[in-house]
């Protein structure tokens, strides 16, 4: 394992040869994580497989002045677990221990690196179920999940990743290792540590170790689907059946594009004609479902649904779900490559948001496909481009800027579970003035004094060091600029 820094052979010895890797071939697959724009080589990947491994690591980062980037699977979607100025990443997906389950108490003890979908996995058949489900639950990484609060298909009703996580062991970046409000038992002492945690993207500490609450399945449910001429009476739906008051567990959308690539790629029987397909589910008391159910079925047909199914099924349920979770995947059979966007907007706004991001596109000649979080107003425009053309690009960028500018226009924000990561940084002064962004800042400070970890993601720095891929606007061609 060759290498000109010092601080190889050192970590070597903390976490073990087959630990880390430093051939620059090897570095190439850790030069960005699920946003391909934004790349940058480690100077090392390390592996820790205990909390005090990564303590020890982050200590000798610390005495040879590298910056320290957390990692989990790296399915982030906003470049932040990307390497700048010869970083180093330290990656918890080998940290894979489900350490403790205690159904009495209903609380899950994990290690960052566990999959969400492991956890899944490993209350199957108990009655209980950890919530938080992103789509990428079979690759991402619980600890991952944590740090940008991710969301996922339950998020109508059942909240976000905050909303389940009872305690945290971390570690700072002078390598203290801490944890708070862990445990099975309610303590609320102090400042919510984990909620501050949750979402902070990795830029005040390394997570090591999870408290997740876990919740009993429901009983009864009832799946529905319905497909549509128009995504403009699909988002009526949606909007229609809220103000009805209706709570789904899930309100979840595919545009046409998307059921098109879903059924070539899987066959699932969805009518590749259909411009919209709403994908709804209920839960709760069984007597009220089928009651509810009428309710939806009635919206849905004022909205000129047709093709409507409901069912109660568990196998074609199972099957429906994974049409939706499988959706990014088939994504690769009709683009060399995509970037997922991620806004939320009023849901009352949905129709004209997603007629103004169709327009978007036809202005930057990028075809665009959806699959999102309909219920949450939290939408997903996947752009369809080739890294390899310079210009599309810089149009995909371009593009991004002008779909997150108009969802803060109408009230929304510019992320809904991906995070802010390096993509989205220079948005930050269009959602929050300067005082709240010094008052993060200040926080960022209290946890990383010296900046140490994860610096230039999230919060801006005054550490200019990273080049953000954000285009010039008054330049016809746009460029790749540095903006911190």
């Amino acid at each position: 394992m060759a290498s000109a820094h010092p601080a190889i052979a050192e970590l070597a010895t903390v976490v073990g040869p087959d630990n880390i890797l430093a051939d620059p071939d090897e570095l190439l697959v850790y030069e960005c994580d699920g946003f391909p724009i934004a790349k940058g080589q480690p100077t090392a990947v390390v592996f820790p497989t205990t909390t005090e491994q990564v303590s020890q690591v982050i200590r000798t980062l610390v005495k040879h002045d590298l910056q320290i980037v957390p990692r989990g699977s790296g399915t982030g979607l906003a470049g932040g677990a990307v390497v700048y100025d010869g970083g180093v990443l330290v990656t918890t997906s080998r940290m894979t221990q489900i350490e403790k389950i205690d159904l009495p108490n209903r609380y899950a003890v994990v290690q960052a690196g566990v999959r969400n979908f492991a956890l899944t996995e490993a209350l199957a058949g108990s009655g209980y179920h950890y919530s938080p489900d992103p789509s990428s639950q079979r690759a991402s990484t619980i600890g991952g999940n944590c740090s940008t609060n991710a969301g996922g298909i339950n998020t109508l009703k059942h909240g976000v990743t905050t909303n389940h996580i009872l305690g945290l062991e971390f570690v700072l970046p002078d390598g203290t290792i801490m944890h708070t409000r862990a445990g099975g038992v309610c303590d609320g002492v102090g400042p919510d540590l984990p909620a501050l945690l949750c979402g902070s993207e990795g830029t005040f500490a390394l997570i090591t170790r999870i408290w997740c609450r876990i919740v009993p399945q429901p009983a009864h449910f009832r799946t529905f689907y319905a497909v549509y001429d128009s995504t403009f009476d699909a988002c009526k739906t949606v909007t229609d059946v809220i103000a009805a008051g209706i709570l789904p567990t899930s309100m979840e959308m595919m545009d046409g594009g998307m059921i098109e690539a879903v059924e070539a790629a899987f066959h699932f029987g969805f009518p590749t004609t259909a411009q919209a397909l709403l994908l709804l589910e209920i839960d709760g008391i069984d007597q009220v479902l089928d009651q509810q159910m009428k309710e939806i079925v009635a919206i849905a047909e004022s909205n000129h649904a047709k093709d409507i199914m409901s069912c109660s099924d568990p196998k074609k349920r199972a099957e429906l779900w994974q049409a939706r979770k499988k959706a990014f995947g088939a994504v690769g059979r009709i683009s060399h490559s995509y970037c997922t966007q991620d806004a939320c907007v009023p849901r009352s706004k949905l129709p004209e948001v997603m007629a103004e991001v169709g327009k978007l596109g036809d202005k930057f000649g990028l075809r665009i496909t959806n699959v999102f979080h309909a219920g949450d107003g939290n939408i997903h425009p996947i752009m369809l481009f080739d890294e390899d053309d310079p210009q599309q690009v810089q149009n995909v960028l371009r593009l991004s800027e002008e779909v997150l500018e108009y969802c803060i226009e109408v009230g929304g924000t510019i992320t809904g579970e991906h995070g802010v990561g390096v993509e989205k940084l220079h948005l930050m002064d269009k959602m929050f003035n300067p005082q709240t962004l010094d008052t993060f800042d200040r926080i960022k400070r209290a946890f990383d004094p010296k900046r140490r970890i994860n610096d230039a993601k999230l919060i801006p720095s005054d550490k200019l060091h990273v080049e953000l891929l954000t285009p010039v606007t008054n330049q016809p061609g746009g460029a790749v600029v540095t903006q911190v």
